[in-house]
Order: C-alpha cells, then sequence, then structure tokens
C-alpha cells in the first residue's frame, strides 16, 4: 500500500478551487487501486493534510496524470501559499476496529 499526502497552506479559495478539487477528488474515488482518503486541519498553523491510500503506485500515477490534477497542479499558487507532497510506502498499520477508513495492511 502507498500513500500520497497532499500538505498546503491555504490562500483564497474560489469557485473554480472547489470545482477542480471535487473533479480530482471524485477521480480517485473511482480509480482502481484507490484505498481510502483522510483529511487533517492544524488550526494553530494552518496548515491541512489531505491522505490518500492506493494500492499500488500504478494506481497513483494515474490521479497525477488526470487532466484535472495536471490543471490544479498549474495553477496551485492561485490558492495556495505553499504546499508538499509526500509519497510513502506503507509497511504496517494496525489498531482496533474503531475506526473506520485506514486499509489494513496485509
Amino acid at each position: 500500500m502507498y500513500t500520497s499526502t497532499f500538505i498546503f497552506a491555504k490562500r483564497q479559495f474560489d469557485d473554480e478551487f472547489h470545482r477542480l478539487d471535487e473533479i480530482i477528488a471524485n477521480a480517485a474515488r473511482s480509480m482502481s487501486g484507490f484505498l481510502g482518503e483522510e483529511s487533517w486541519e492544524n488550526p494553530a498553523c494552518g496548515l491541512v493534510s489531505n491522505v490518500y491510500y492506493w494500492a499500488s503506485l500504478e494506481a497513483l500515477q494515474r490521479l497525477i496524470e488526470h487532466p484535472a490534477h495536471v490543471e490544479a497542479k498549474a495553477r496551485q499558487a492561485n490558492w495556495l501559499a505553499g504546499y508538499r507532497v509526500v509519497i510513502a510506502q506503507v509497511v504496517r498499520t494496525y489498531g482496533n476496529a474503531q475506526l473506520d477508513g485506514v486499509p489494513p495492511t496485509p
């Protein structure tokens, strides 16, 4: 399993941002190999973190190449005051069954 974590500082969001964001989220959710997602916001520093879980790097690559994702990346300076992307291979997840949404590792 792999994760792609998109960490960003907000600037001003407009209708175009929300439109592209919705297209990208729906595209990710509909792709073979998409396993789940989580979002976090740290009010102390204003950063937002969106984590997407993927079965393979190939599945993640399909999202990266999606036209709406390419467009949003080219226009990110309009909406974001900075960003970072972390792509990681998940070695293990564990816990109890009370949290949904995080896929277990085999």
